[in-house]
């Protein structure tokens, strides 16, 4: 077996405080017990797992929420038509290929960070299999199964090696090694197209009006969407369609009178 790099065992080093933060960061619901009740899952299987998804939600609703912001931020101080379509076309652009960019750079170091994770695994796997055998007792140990039974398991596991990997995978380091490390490009894809529909949703009325029938033909093609992708995200999370809807309403209309007052504020110490 090849010797590690000096990269890997950089990695190795700080593979305890990699676990120890995912850990933190996957420990909310961590209490959860079984319990009777109504099962409504309507959640699309195996959608979230690519990251686009979650780069698509994100991408929609910060689309919205800042282009709309951005728009009446400049209404608020009294720009015309064409300055305000100017900035709002910017904004477009300029968060689109933001977001998409940064959704790429992010899922590529994770996935990036995940596989050489992996590597150190099998590397370990094939230097010390005893000891990885060992471990994964050691888990199924910890998770209530017998000592024996535990044994037994990670012996039948460690029999085929592809599996072993697999296993320790999910076991040790909470790696879903075929679907779990991402796609970099579909999520910056996702992330900018649907940046760049959310975005476009305010600003449409201004290519057809101007002045206060714009503005507020805007806000309430904005608040429509806004409210709309709130209430799709409830069929995701379990919460209440209302619920979801109203938050994520009240968060847009916050920052954009928070925008508009500025702007507005601006707009008078210039003229």
């Amino acid at each position: 077996m090849a010797e590690l790099t000096p990269e890997d065992h950089r990695t190795k080093a700080d593979l305890p405080r990699l676990l120890d933060a995912r850990r933190r960061i996957t420990r909310r619901g961590a209490d959860l017990r079984p319990h009777p009740g109504p099962v409504h899952d309507e959640t699309p299987t195996g959608m979230g797992k690519s990251g686009a998804l979650r780069a698509a939600i994100f991408g929609i609703n910060d689309g919205l929420v800042s282009n709309t912001a951005l728009i009446m931020g400049f209404a608020g101080a009294s720009q015309s038509r064409a300055v305000i379509v100017l900035a709002g076309i910017s904004g477009l652009l300029a968060g689109a290929f933001s977001m998409g960019a940064g959704e790429y750079v992010s899922m590529r170091v994770q996935r990036e960070l995940l596989e050489r994770m992996l590597h150190l695994e099998a590397h370990e796997l094939g230097s010390d299999p005893e000891g990885e055998k060992a471990e994964l007792a050691y888990l199924y140990r910890k998770k209530g199964i017998s000592a024996d039974l535990a044994t037994r398991m990670a012996e039948e596991v460690m029999r085929d090696p592809q599996v072993a990997l697999d296993t320790h995978a999910r076991e040790e380091l909470g790696i879903d090694p075929d679907e779990g490390l991402g796609s970099p490009w579909g999520a910056a894809i996702s992330s900018f197209c649907m940046f760049a529909l959310g975005a476009l949703v305010p600003l449409i009325p201004f290519f057809f009006a101007q002045g206060d029938a714009a503005v507020i033909a805007s806000l309430v093609l904005a608040a429509v969407a806004i409210a709309v992708v709130g209430g799709l995200t409830s069929l995701l999370t379990g919460r209440g369609v209302v619920y979801s809807a109203l938050r994520m309403l009240g968060l847009a209309a916050a920052a954009t009178l928070v925008t508009y007052a500025i702007g507005r504020a601006i707009g008078a110490t210039i003229s």
